[in-house]
């Protein structure tokens, strides 16, 4: 059904979802015409389970029973159905009713639900997935509270409830159990959500990395293609499970040695994953044939979708669509491929031929094949090896999100490497991105900062240093090329991080010492003198130098450089195993190695030398894992590897990002902040103002608010905005004054004139009539007449410093929360400073410091500090709002006077909208196509 057929059809709530073994279903409205697939679903479904259901037995449903299930007003009568490959698996439902327990309208806020799973699908988590669903449609239809009855046999249901996370009060009445969830989001349930949520796309990820069989769609017979290349790149991986190749017009048992069949289903046994390599004409028949199968995830190497203009992403929101439908999992279209070099596995179901990265602690994710074949050839030239790799073409549907859900726990992976276009869903890449580099280091290089016209990635209006601050705030390395993301991903894989920014430099050249310590300084670390061995040192100098360096207590990382010798009595490999030696002996401090035309060095210093990377367990030393957290993988041992870098300043950046990064991971395991909570929010009679306002508004149009209906707003949540009067005349103006109470400011508001101080367009500190008068002529001589300036008169506040809050929708970001101080300086400059919403007390401390004229707020050249704590708390209430209602999508406060005691909002501009059918918040979904 669709809205055309039906306007009452509540078209936003249908959602993909992955469920708990990895698999897909969709979540959509039940429909009249879903009666025959109502019954064919109930009569599949055990009879336990429908008595479960009904309390009863009851074999087969009457056709009152179909009727009254499948005819919904979805308002008071909600029916919901987790289904796949079109037929239903789960459904739930909801009827509202009234204090008596009987059927009831609005504004009644409880509602019966009750749930059925045929029984083939049971512990995959279909109920909680429809739990989630169902109470975010109840939430927004006004229900506040569920009600079920539940069997005390029926503990698989109970459990569902109970372990939602919701409160909820439980009793037991005539025989059944009776539960009462309040459906009000609570933090519990939010992390078991997300918990969930987790767990299900890791486990998606992983049956796409680690299958069991293999078959490769489209291998043509005389070797040459795509698909060709595929197949061999699969044998030759030495992959462990069942290969199978695929070619409609095989006429022999085996292609290139691996088992052919004319078609997949021809295949008597269970494929995991299918790799398509077909013309994208013929990718649907593939597909169905691979649903039909049971495949569990498919890599389509395929072109000719999204990339290629509108008629190729139809083609590719059509294949999603497809592809969910039999619950199954795309890398791809335009894919690269992917690779897993776990011993157990060995899977290179990638274009890459070998040699290939042999086994490492490095992940590795890039939505570019070009970028994908540069990186990993990046890392084999280094010697260094990987643990995953996924090229996600145009990441239909497998994105970065999904494979860092994956990394978090994995233990083969230490560090996650992205090369990165769009951050997809932000908020849910920077919430996904925070967790996991509290536990292991996250380095993005991210492209599509200038987007050229007809480009399909989403342009941002934040300035590229805010995109960078803003990762830094959710602990990610942001990186420039693809060149920084391997130089700093190479010494975070093999070396602990630093304790702090003190950094010793020694080596044989005494210029290229003085280029590494120049390099610190640029990178905002601070560097020791540098040591000069002189170019007569031998291996064992750079030894003891590099011992006493490790053992010293005033440093905390090491950059040894070195060029080449005269003499050829000291090679590569000699003093690669004396740095070694020191590393071993005193492991705690990373090391780092600057080289001038040393090619051996970096093979003699590399752990990865045509044998498989040792992965012994060490920790990551001062920067301590917050707890909780989960389980970290054996990070390879200090001294297997010492990267090396062929520049100082390659070398010195990746040891100041791995500064900064430590730095980060120690802060947030001291105190991560919290989102403080305030007794006197109207939450609630906020979202009831914001419906009424919203009520008549366009679904795409954006709403300015009144000053007045501003001020409300923000009052709800304890931001006061001093009030103005309008000043069409002098007479009005004194009528003001008298009324606001003197001293008072004249201010005009025409929109080329507001907040533009430096025009001349306010007069402060007006005591009494005749000033106000004076001042009013004044204006309207110089300015022009009172129509097109429009002024206001307003109380005066105490001096202090005036200082601009403001919040956005980034359309690449998310919601922001930016400060800096009022004025054309700040302006010019881009001193501003941003933060993700929603903002912690942390945050909100560190966003005012941030900027480069923070130090006027604290007493600058001996002037009185202002009140920085009122300061953080208005940051933090307007965080609260935007966070709290998505329909709030721009607040500008400006000025802000910030003075020795309290602040002052003396101008607010809102801006509000219908809000998106679901967010980060809402219950869990894949991204619609």
């Amino acid at each position: 059904m669709t809205i055309e057929s039906d306007p009452s059809y509540p078209a936003h709530w249908e959602a993909d979802v992955v469920l708990r073994d990895g698999g897909t279903a969709r979540i959509r409205p039940i429909t009249t015409e879903d009666a025959g697939r109502l019954v064919s679903f109930y009569e599949q479904v055990s009879d336990e389970s429908k008595y479960y259901r009904f309390f009863a037995p009851y074999p087969r449903l009457s056709d009152r029973d179909v009727h009254r299930f499948t005819h919904h007003d979805y308002v008071d009568r909600v029916g919901l159905a987790a289904t796949i490959g079109g037929e239903f698996i789960g459904t739930v439902r909801y009827d509202r009713i009234g204090a008596d327990g009987r059927p009831a309208s609005g504004p009644a806020d409880e509602a019966e639900v009750a749930f059925l799973v045929q029984d083939a699908h049971q512990g995959r988590g279909v109920a909680s997935t429809l739990l989630e669903h169902i109470g975010a449609v109840a939430r927004e239809r006004g229900i506040r509270r569920f009600a079920a009855e539940v069997l005390p046999a029926n503990t698989k249901m109970i459990k569902v409830f109970t372990d939602a996370g919701y409160q909820q009060k439980r009793s037991f009445e005539d025989g059944s159990v009776h539960l009462t969830l309040d459906l009000e989001p609570t933090a519990e349930s939010l992390a078991v959500q997300r918990a969930r949520e987790q767990r299900a796309e890791a486990h998606s990820v992983q049956r796409l990395l680690a299958p069991g069989s293999v078959a490769v769609v489209g291998v043509s017979r005389s070797g040459a293609g795509v698909g060709a290349a595929a197949l061999r790149n699969l044998r030759d991986s030495g992959f462990h499970g069942h290969l199978y190749a695929v070619n409609e017009a095989v006429t022999r048992d085996l292609l290139d040695g691996v088992r052919a069949y004319r078609t997949i289903d021809a295949i008597d046994a269970p494929v995991d994953l299918a790799v398509i390599a077909v013309p994208a004409d013929r990718v649907p028949e593939a597909v169905a044939a691979c649903g039909e199968h049971g495949v569990q995830g498919l890599v389509v190497l395929s072109a000719g979708y999204g990339e290629s203009g509108p008629d190729g992403l139809a083609r590719q929101r059509e294949l999603v669509r497809q592809v969910r439908s039999y619950g199954m999992r795309l890398i791809g279209p335009n894919a690269y491929g992917v690779i897993n070099t776990a011993p157990e596995v060995e899977l290179n179901a990638s274009l890459t031929p070998a040699p290939i990265p042999t086994r490492g602690r490095i992940g590795l994710f890039t939505q570019s094949g070009a970028i994908g074949i540069a990186l990993l050839s990046a890392l084999l030239r280094r010697g260094e090896g990987l643990s995953s790799f996924v090229s996600a073409g145009n990441r239909a549907d497998v994105s970065g999100n999904d494979i860092l859900q994956y990394w978090y726990d994995d233990e083969a992976t230490d560090v996650a490497l992205l090369y990165l276009e769009t951050l997809g869903n932000p908020r849910k890449f920077t919430r996904l991105a925070r967790r996991t580099a509290a536990v292991k280091p996250v380095v993005v290089a991210k492209g599509g900062r200038h987007s050229p016209a007809g480009h399909v990635v989403p342009d941002t209006r934040l300035p590229e240093a805010t995109v960078s601050a803003l990762l830094r705030q959710a602990g990610v390395i942001r990186v420039d090329t693809v060149t920084e993301l391997v130089d700093v991903g190479l010494l975070l894989a093999a070396q602990p991080l630093p304790a702090g920014p003190r950094i010793a430099i020694l080596g044989n050249s005494e210029s290229l010492g003085i280029l590494t310590y120049d390099a610190c300084l640029t990178q905002g670390l601070q560097p020791l003198p540098p040591l000069d061995l002189t170019t007569a040192a031998a291996p064992a100098d750079f030894r003891t130098a590099l011992t006493e360096a490790l053992r010293s207590e005033d440093c905390d990382a090491v950059v040894v450089t070195a060029i080449p010798w005269v003499s050829e009595d000291a090679p590569a490999d000699d003093l690669a195993g004396a740095l070694r030696e020191a590393v071993a002996a005193y492991p705690g401090k990373p090391v780092a190695v600057v080289h001038v035309e040393l090619a051996e060095l970096v093979e003699a210093l590399s752990a990865v030398r045509g044998a498989p990377h040792p992965a012994p367990s060490r920790s990551w030393g001062p920067a301590a894992d917050p707890a909780p957290r989960a389980p970290a993988g054996p990070l390879s041992a200090a001294g297997d590897s010492i990267p090396s870098y062929p520049a100082a300043e390659r070398a010195v950046k990746a040891v100041a990002e791995a500064v900064r990064y430590g730095q980060w991971r120690r802060a947030t395991a001291d105190d991560d902040g919290r989102v403080p909570e305030y007794e006197d929010i109207d939450e609630a009679g906020t979202a009831d103002r914001l419906a009424r306002l919203l009520t008549d508004v366009d679904p795409d149009a954006v709403l300015t608010l009144t000053d007045r209906d501003a001020r409300e707003l923000l009052a709800a949540y304890g931001i006061r905005v001093l009030p103005t009067l309008p000043a069409p005349s002098a007479d009005a103006a004194v009528r003001a004054a008298g009324v606001l109470g003197y001293p008072v400011a004249l201010k005009t508001t025409a929109p080329h004139l507001r907040h533009r101080a430096d025009l001349g367009g306010v007069r402060l500190d007006l005591t009494n009539e005749a000033e106000l008068r004076r001042s009013y002529e004044e204006l309207t001589d110089a300015l022009g007449k009172p129509a097109e300036l429009q002024p206001v008169v307003q109380a005066m506040v105490a001096r202090g410093v005036d200082t601009v809050v403001r919040s956005v929708i980034d359309p690449a970001a998310g919601a922001v929360l930016s400060f800096g101080l009022a004025g054309v300086a700040s302006e010019l400059l881009g001193d501003t400073a941003h933060r993700l919403v929603p903002a912690t007390d942390r945050d909100a401390a560190g966003l005012i410091r941030s900027i480069r004229t923070a130090p006027l707020l604290f007493g600058w050249r001996g002037s009185d500090p202002v009140d920085t704590p009122a300061l953080e708390e208005l940051l933090l209430r307007l965080s609260r709002l935007v966070d709290d209602h998505p329909e709030v999508i721009g607040v500008s406060l400006e000025p802000v006077v910030v003075a020795a005691e309290g602040v002052s909002a003396l101008s607010a501009t809102v801006r509000v909208a219908h809000p998106p059918a679901r967010g980060d918040l809402g219950p869990r979904t894949l991204p619609s196509y």
